[in-house]
């Protein structure tokens, strides 16, 4: 008898491992699938999830691999890329129509600052989900055809560095944290293309203020002369700093 009662205990253990591993299996594959097919939609650009796992019991998970392309008019190459993401989401909500968020995190990320004039391909990228959201683009919707919405009671943007060319080099520049707290919820939930609207706002406010910053110290030191008796002109560095420093003001100028 005790030998049964083991038997069926290690066959009812198995198959809950089971089922937790299929339905872990199955919710990641819906998040990657979800963002792979919106993503472009949203952005018009490419979006590219490469994995995501999602814990049916307590609702975290972590997404690897995001990267974003850059929007028509720049590079062929990446807006950015988010390596890692932490995401824990209220698990009795994801089958529903009203999703809470309770945490995304997103540690060392990297963005690729473009800018010409009073534009730039971050700004850009903004500019095409403020026009999806003006479309009328599909949203993602429950199987009734009600609208998701979202809450999102913590964000925090950490460790981030944006990558920006000057003087024909790659010069990356530490970018100031961010972060949000209770997006959503006054508003009793927001749609998917909100709330990337809301969070790209900040990401972009948050570059320009970096890069500002930054350039406008290199600007200011890598010109100046060693002694009095020799003054150099400017170096190539400090005269393509200035410029790039001039058009990321104009940027935070046009944003306002």
């Amino acid at each position: 008898m005790k030998k049964i009662i083991l038997i069926l205990g290690g066959g009812l253990l198995l198959v809950l491992v089971g089922g937790y591993v299929v339905a872990a299996f199955f919710l990641g594959s819906i998040v990657k699938s979800g963002v792979n097919n919106f993503g472009p939609k949203l952005t018009q650009t490419k979006v590219e999830l490469k994995a995501a796992t999602v814990s049916p019991l307590t609702g975290s998970g972590t997404l690897r691999g995001l990267t974003v392309g850059n929007p028509a008019g720049w590079s062929a190459g990446d807006a950015f890329t988010l390596g890692h993401v932490h995401v824990d989401v209220d698990p009795m909500s994801i089958f529903g129509d009203h999703i809470v968020i309770n945490e995304i995190t997103i540690d060392a990320p990297v963005f690729n600052y473009e800018t010409k004039i009073v534009a730039s391909n971050i700004k850009d990228l903004l500019k095409n989900i403020e026009a999806f959201t003006g479309s009328g683009g599909q949203e993602p919707a429950t199987k009734d055809g009600k609208t998701i919405k979202f809450v999102v009671k913590k964000f925090r943007l950490t460790n981030a560095q944006a990558t920006i060319g000057a003087a024909g080099a790659a010069l990356p520049v530490p970018l100031p944290p961010i972060s949000l707290d209770n997006l959503g919820v006054a508003e009793g939930g927001i749609t998917a293309d909100q709330m990337a609207s809301a969070l790209m706002k900040n990401v972009l406010g948050s570059i320009v203020a970096g890069t500002a910053n930054a350039l406008g110290q290199l600007g200011g030191t890598a010109g100046r002369p060693r002694s009095r008796r020799r003054r150099k002109p400017p170096s190539r560095w400090a005269k393509a700093s200035r410029d790039f420093s001039r058009r990321t003001n104009n940027e935070v100028a046009s944003s306002e």
